[in-house]
């Protein structure tokens, strides 16, 4: 687990619109190498990812400039013939493993739902795989009778 001693710079926080950046990138690829993920045109996957407009990520930093995680959303427009949601999707969220169980992970999650609600979103879906426990202990509901295209289980929480 990461301490920070007197001496150290604070973790620091950004909001990224631009997936080329850097910042984002190293946090990503680290992601993907943990799931034992390779990608063959990472510029390409990062211009896809600009090229949907309204993705938006917080990436965190420690005061060494190390990532320690990064929370990936976009807001998702849900319609039927009678009504309309937009809701805050989560799309991806990775805290790095030397950073886990030292609140990096809640605080990110705390900073997207907050992005959410100024915008108007009251409502926040995911999915996963690893992690039902920290979702739920974070107020978020199994959305039963919800499926993701990736046969992951739905996560809902009602933002307020």
């Amino acid at each position: 687990m990461h301490k920070l001693t007197e001496d150290a710079k604070p973790d620091t926080t950004a909001l990224i619109s631009d997936f080329t950046s850097p910042l984002f990138q190293s946090a990503f690829k680290a992601y993907f190498a943990e799931l034992g993920i390779s990608v063959k045109d990472w510029d390409g996957l990062f211009r896809e990812m600009n090229g949907e407009g309204d993705n938006m990520a917080f990436v965190r930093t420690d005061g060494d400039g190390s990532v320690i995680g990064f929370i990936q959303f976009k807001p998702i427009k849900f319609t039927s013939w009678f009504f309309e949601e937009t809701c805050g999707f989560i799309r991806e969220f990775w805290v790095a493993g030397a950073y886990r169980h030292a609140g990096h992970g809640t605080a990110l999650l705390r900073l997207a739902e907050d992005y959410f609600k100024e915008r108007g979103i009251y409502t926040a879906i995911l999915t996963t795989d690893t992690a039902e426990r920290f979702y739920l202990n974070r107020g978020y509901q199994r959305a039963y009778g919800c499926a993701a295209k990736n046969n992951d289980a739905v996560f809902v929480k009602r933002l307020s």
